[in-house]
């Protein structure tokens, strides 16, 4: 049965807990970071050696935690659920506080900012998601809310449950954007049909579509930008 090594049993100059409160958080590394998440490691094995393992499986570091799922952690030697679970949360604060700064920079009219808000969420999905974006009578971002989940077919889309959600948040415009999983953004025959659509009803509700994106792979494409709307 292995035995946990806890921070307590660290010397001074190796415990991260000691380090963040006298030189901040930001004097930690990586590793030391991802170490008081974990908080142990086993007994051959202190915490820090496991968070540099840990980054070693992660494609690009601690950049790219978000992207291993909990099974992935836990195939890691040392990494239960719980530490699966906690990284995975720690990650997701992240993420949710990154795109939190990135929304307040969000202008939209500029299909450009907007593209950029979603292309880490969206180019990496292996299905499309078709994302609804609101925002106020300032033009200010209020609230997005994934609709569909698997195709953007304009017969599985209903313009309906998108203009309630707008009326919902008190949105008065919106902006659609999706992803093409293939990495290729130019729109389909059925991005047309639904872009059509949901213009059309918009323009009867009085909450504009100003605009649908399509995510690719680090490129967009913009209905706006190519005059279609």
């Amino acid at each position: 049965m292995q035995k946990n090594i806890s921070m307590k049993e660290l010397p001074d100059s190796e415990k991260p807990y000691e380090r963040c409160l006298k030189d901040g958080a930001e004097s930690l590394t990586d590793a030391e970071l991802i170490a008081v998440v974990i908080r142990t490691g086993s007994r051959q094995e202190k915490a820090v050696a496991l968070a540099q393992r840990i980054l070693k499986v992660s494609p690009g570091g601690i950049l790219n935690l978000e992207y291993l799922t909990a099974k992935n952690l836990q195939n890691i030697h040392g990494i239960g659920k719980v530490k699966a679970v906690q990284l995975k949360c720690v990650a997701e604060i992240s993420k949710r506080i990154a795109a939190t700064r990135r929304a307040e920079s969000v202008i939209m009219q500029d299909a450009s900012t907007i593209a950029a808000y979603y292309m880490e969420r969206l180019r990496h999905k292996e299905q499309e998601h078709l994302i609804l974006a609101m925002y106020d009578s300032k033009c200010m971002f209020l609230k997005d809310i994934v609709l569909s989940v698997g195709t953007c077919n304009a017969s599985l889309i209903s313009p309906r449950e998108i203009f309630v959600k707008a009326l919902t948040y008190q949105a008065v415009y919106v902006v659609l954007v999706h992803n093409h999983p293939s990495g290729n953004p130019e729109a389909s025959r059925e991005d047309y049909a639904v872009t059509n659509r949901i213009k059309e009803c918009g323009k009867l509700l009085g909450v504009p579509l100003l605009d649908h994106i399509i995510i690719g792979d680090n490129r967009y494409f913009s209905f706006q930008e190519q005059d279609i709307l």
